[in-house]
């Protein structure tokens, strides 16, 4: 089976990548810096960026992270998203 990654809203990946951080920083975990932290409304928005998070060509790198901690974000993302999908019916 052919897996595909394919954004279907462009536009979106902004929205996501930002809940990412935002996300890693409510879970206390430390990942490379989002351009623009001034904008996170998080309790740990001051400190991405400022422990670990190693650069690749330009990108964070969240490689230092366990599978479990990555799968947290992601799992929660998802949470967030449906949350927001199921409020939007009522």
């Amino acid at each position: 089976m052919t897996r595909n990654n394919r954004t279907v809203v462009p536009a979106s990946r902004k929205m996501i990548d930002q809940m990412k951080y935002e996300i890693a920083a409510e879970f206390g975990l430390h990942v490379g810096g989002y351009g623009n932290t001034a904008g996170l409304d998080t309790e740990f928005a001051s400190d991405l960026g400022s422990v670990g998070g190693h650069t690749n060509h330009g990108r964070e790198s969240w490689g230092h992270l366990t599978s479990r901690e990555n799968g947290s974000v992601g799992g929660e993302i998802t949470k967030r998203l449906i949350r927001q999908a199921e409020q939007s019916f009522l």
